[in-house]
């Protein structure tokens, strides 16, 4: 039995750290997963400036991420099939959760996803951090929504 091909997968638009010990995204056969992708540095700029970015603004940069990540391995966001959403205040579902509508608004059919909350995230500016599943060999823009058998 082979071995599946696996490729350490970098977007210029989601640098990595020199110091890094992990990878940002890394595809094996079609496959691509992610660690956990936060919105810093922006978050930290924000801060800085004293205009915090919310848990909305900083979905959409997470997710904005993934997706430059999934086009680098030459896929799109029709690839993202499953999403691990991590929050500080459990209060910020709401915001989150229409960052994710808004995000991917061109498709019926949206990515699975299990949101939880935790104590903290690596910078106290944080307050989301998203891992995906990403399929190359799936496009969720093509599927619509099937009614619900009874």
């Amino acid at each position: 039995m082979s071995q599946p091909t696996v490729q350490h997968i970098s977007a210029s638009k989601v640098p990595e750290l020199a110091t890094a010990s992990w990878s940002n995204a890394l595809q094996i056969g079609g496959e691509l997963v992610t660690s956990g992708m936060t919105g810093h540095p922006a978050t930290r700029m924000a801060a800085e400036d004293g205009l915090p970015l919310d848990a909305y603004q900083q979905t959409l940069l997470v997710l904005g991420k993934i997706r430059d990540l999934a086009e680098a391995a030459g896929g799109h966001i029709g690839n993202i099939y499953r999403l691990t959403v991590y929050v500080t205040n459990i209060a910020d579902k709401d915001d989150v959760g229409r960052a994710r509508k808004d995000f991917f608004a061109s498709q019926q059919v949206f990515p699975t996803s299990t949101l939880v909350e935790v104590s903290g995230l690596v910078f106290p500016e944080l307050c989301v951090e998203i891992e995906a599943g990403i399929n190359l060999d799936v496009d969720l823009r093509t599927l619509t929504k099937q009614p619900v058998a009874n």
